[in-house]
């Protein structure tokens, strides 16, 4: 426990992304839990722009930023709290909007040193997708730059389905990134900290599905969540490197998770970093935590006293 003084708390919940819906729950379960802690939580729903004049006048110590996707983890919330000089929990403007931009933050991997696999960026629909075969293999991964929660995601399996999965990818984002696909098993790896950095329990994620979808995520029961992961130890002290050093290379701050891949081989490659990672029953920073020791109250009181820290 951080053991806080009784803090007024804004958690900013809701928005507008295609996210709202867990942004909500998100939500509720950190108000609840500050509650529980002893903070005055004010829940504070960013749809209606009405909540700049509640954040300017509400008298807040910190904001807790529940807001997954657009408009809450691409650094925009986050600048408007820094002119209004109100702390808030998690990375700052320019990480958040680095880490949201999957092009941009592979290309802070690869100067970090950290293998995350090859890749093509699109601004516009290509015309034939022989090039894409041939350059990144027949399986690949379709996924919009600035979205989360696999939003617009899709595995391809062949030549045929490259276009279909572009053209979903292009409705939710006007720059669409083109993965090789790495078979292995899916980990990832929370960090929480500052400048003492601490990284969390490696967890492996078992989807239902195909991949970690959307409704993986957030419906109870379609993943399983193993800690610690099944691979090798020396695999899972690469991911916990890996993801300690992603964090750093992009300035994060608060928490971030990282999202790898570990291959049969035990090489591990970095997928995307999440800033604000969910935090709803079935999300994985939380269950990391909780496998580490530290309780969901715990959790999100522990990541006000960072906010604050700064």
């Amino acid at each position: 426990m951080s053991g806080l003084a009784p803090l007024r708390v804004a958690v900013l919940m809701g928005g507008c992304s295609a996210e709202r819906e867990v942004s909500l729950h998100t939500g509720e379960q950190v108000t609840t839990a500050l509650g529980e802690r002893g903070h005055s939580v004010t829940s504070i729903d960013t749809a209606d722009l009405g909540f700049i004049e509640r954040l300017r006048t509400g008298g807040f110590d910190v904001a807790f930023i529940c807001l997954h996707g657009r408009f809450g983890e691409d650094g925009t919330i986050q600048g408007l709290l820094e002119i209004l000089g109100l702390p808030y929990v998690g990375s700052g403007v320019l990480a958040s909007a680095l880490a949201m931009d999957k092009i941009a933050s592979k290309h802070i991997f690869a100067a970090a040193g950290l293998a995350t696999p090859p890749f093509l960026a699109f601004t516009a629909m290509p015309e034939i997708e022989a090039p894409i075969v041939a350059t990144l293999g027949e399986k690949l991964v379709v996924k919009p730059v600035n979205e989360g929660s696999s939003v617009g995601m899709s595995i391809v399996h062949g030549p045929a389905e490259v276009l279909p999965a572009l053209e979903l990818a292009f409705r939710h984002d006007g720059t669409v990134l083109v993965e090789a696909f790495v078979a292995g098993a899916e980990v990832t790896v929370g960090v929480l900290g500052n400048d003492d950095l601490e990284a969390l329990p490696t967890l492996e994620v078992v989807p239902e599905h195909e991949f970690y979808d959307y409704e993986s995520k957030y419906v109870p029961g379609m993943s399983r969540h193993i800690i610690p992961a099944r691979v090798s130890e020396a695999a899972r002290m690469e991911c916990q490197r890996v993801a300690i050093e992603a964090h750093r290379a992009l300035g994060c701050r608060g928490m971030s998770r990282a999202d790898t891949i570990v291959t049969p081989e035990g090489e591990v490659y970095l997928l995307e970093v999440n800033t604000i990672p969910g935090m709803t029953s079935t999300s994985l920073l939380p269950d990391a935590a909780r496998a580490a020791g530290i309780e969901f109250p715990d959790l999100c009181d522990r990541l006000v006293a960072l906010a604050l820290e700064r």
